[in-house]
């Protein structure tokens, strides 16, 4: 396959995201097209550096470049300080130029953490997404949004600071385990759901396909991904006029319930974010917005590509201060993405949270029923 390319316009921090099969073993010469350093810090975990550091470090190596690992364990544990402080001392360590660039070589958990100590080190050096994981490669490479986790809540440390390339290498995928492939399928059916319902049609047509793993699939499914993706970062880079706060659809719920499950494994991010799509669909619904039938939809699809659609039974009252957190909180009141049908999100700061949390404790209300059922 031809690898794809495309571009997000953002002036002079526009860059260029390519997709294709095999790019790992091209990436010393797409390198050489950025920076001609002799030493890169490829910041990776445990789990990817085992499968994918050494193809990166071949290329790099053909092209005179020394690949030089800073590795951490994997999942959302290691966004916290104490990780980000080791990654930014390795990379110092190297004595890098403000114009040398890292590699996030990983998924989501690595590039926000590699991104936010790229924007750190020496107030700014470069880096490249290089993800290898569906939900990567379709949502957090993309945008330049970087940051850690709190005991508050999650991603509010960051800062926004954009790559200098995004390489999607298609081949990763074929070691991604099935549930991670679920997961960064919720994302791609997010794009869908805020404004592009032919492709959320596609997506129910093809979810059996992407679960094979049929590669036109899913490069469709990237494709199309970051294409929207792009196109809203470039119209919105900081949120400033609140398009780009639409793909938010489904992350406000979806991050309290990562905060209440401890960023653990009994919920990945996709999960979580599938959980809070139905949630957000089911309150459109609840606040006359929202057809019945499309709510059912959008749930019917989500179980089919085998994700949770209830959420666990947590305590409503916990969630809702998780939700008042939130980062994109103004004048005191939380955006929430609502939608008016599939394809029609929209941004509501009207929704008090004594009515979420009423919503809340009817849901999990539900889900108990349908757990004890």
């Amino acid at each position: 396959m031809k690898p794809i390319e495309m571009s997000v316009a953002l002036g002079d921090r526009s860059y260029v995201i390519r997709i294709g099969d095999g790019l790992l073993s091209g990436a010393g010469d797409a390198l050489r097209t950025l920076s001609h350093q002799s030493r890169v810090a490829v910041v990776t975990d445990e789990t990817v550096a085992r499968l994918y550091l050494p193809a990166l470090a071949a290329a790099l190596e053909s092209v005179g470049a020394e690949a030089v690992p800073v590795v951490v364990p994997p999942g959302e544990g290691s966004k916290d300080f104490r990780t980000l402080e080791r990654v930014i001392g390795a990379v110092l360590a190297l004595e890098p130029a403000r114009s040398d660039l890292l590699l996030a070589l990983g998924g989501g958990v690595v590039g926000d953490l590699a991104g936010l100590a790229a924007a750190l080190i020496k107030r700014g050096m470069g880096f490249v997404q290089v993800p290898t994981t569906l939900l990567a490669m379709v949502d957090s490479s993309v945008g330049g949004k970087t940051g850690i986790n709190t005991a508050h809540g999650k991603n509010l440390v960051g800062v926004f600071h954009q790559p200098r390339a995004v390489w999607a290498d298609l081949a990763c995928l074929a070691t991604l385990p099935d549930r991670a492939l679920r997961a960064g399928l919720a994302e791609v059916v997010k794009y869908g759901l805020i404004g592009d319902p032919a492709f959320f049609a596609w997506i129910e047509a093809n979810g059996a396909r992407a679960l094979a793993r049929e590669p036109r699939v899913l490069a469709h499914a990237v494709e199309q991904s970051c294409r929207a993706k792009a196109r809203l970062v470039s119209a919105d880079e900081t949120e400033v006029s609140g398009i780009r706060a639409l793909l938010n659809l489904g992350h406000t719920f979806g991050h309290a319930l990562e905060a209440e499950t401890g960023y653990s494994d009994a919920l990945l991010h996709g999960e979580a974010v599938a959980i809070g799509m139905v949630l957000a669909f089911r309150l459109s619904v609840r606040r006359g917005l929202c057809p019945p039938e499309d709510a059912a939809r959008v749930e019917a699809c989500l179980a089919g590509l085998g994700l949770p659609v209830t959420p666990p039974p947590l305590d409503p009252a916990r969630l809702v201060r998780r939700i008042a957190q939130d980062k994109k909180k103004t004048d005191g009141r939380v955006a929430f993405v609502l939608v008016r049908g599939i394809g029609e999100a929209m941004l509501a700061r009207d929704v008090p949270l004594g009515e979420v949390e009423a919503f809340l404790a009817e849901e999990m209300g539900l889900s108990r029923q349908k757990s004890a059922a």
